[in-house]
């Protein structure tokens, strides 16, 4: 048992200094702010700067994850409530089909949700080496992560 215990804590230790290890430009030995069209010790960029947040913003980003579904189911099963209405005397078949249509419905409104959630965008707030900062939105990170030393062009960051 101590051993599992053992090797489970040299295991996250491991893995708490390798995700503190970075090989991103812009760190440790190379100049500050070189350019990389090989630029002497002192060059700079002047579109070039350090991520220092990133934030998440979905489409529906105030939205609570269940919503969808609870909707979805709600309109499932009147849709489904009046169909059998129209198409059914008996109440048990109403009942069936009612539930059936809000479990449709949650299934298909969770889905959708689910899809209108995905295409998230990024807000990146951006220190550049002269000391202004920024924020800007893009639809990809492209490997960019907070610490991660970028150049902005055309309003839109990218890894140097």
């Amino acid at each position: 048992m101590k051993i599992r215990l053992l090797g489970a804590g040299a295991l996250i230790t491991v893995l708490a200094a390798a995700g503190c290890a970075t090989t991103s430009p812009g760190y440790g030995g190379g100049g500050y702010g070189n350019n990389s069209g090989g630029g002497s010790y002192g060059s700079r960029c002047d579109a070039c700067g350090t991520v220092t947040r990133i934030e998440t913003v979905a489409r529906g980003q105030n939205v609570p994850n269940a919503t969808g579904a609870v909707l979805g189911g709600i309109v499932g099963a009147a849709a489904a409530r009046e169909i059998a209405d129209h198409n059914t005397d008996s109440k048990g078949r109403k009942n069936t089909a009612t539930v059936a249509g809000a479990v449709g419905g949650a299934l298909a409104g969770n889905a959708i949700q689910n899809r209108v959630q995905e295409s998230s965008t990024y807000r990146l707030y951006v220190r550049f080496d002269d000391g202004r900062t920024t924020t800007f939105t893009q639809s990809d990170l492209g490997g960019i992560r907070e610490g991660s030393y970028v150049e902005v062009r055309g309003g839109h960051a990218y890894v140097r």
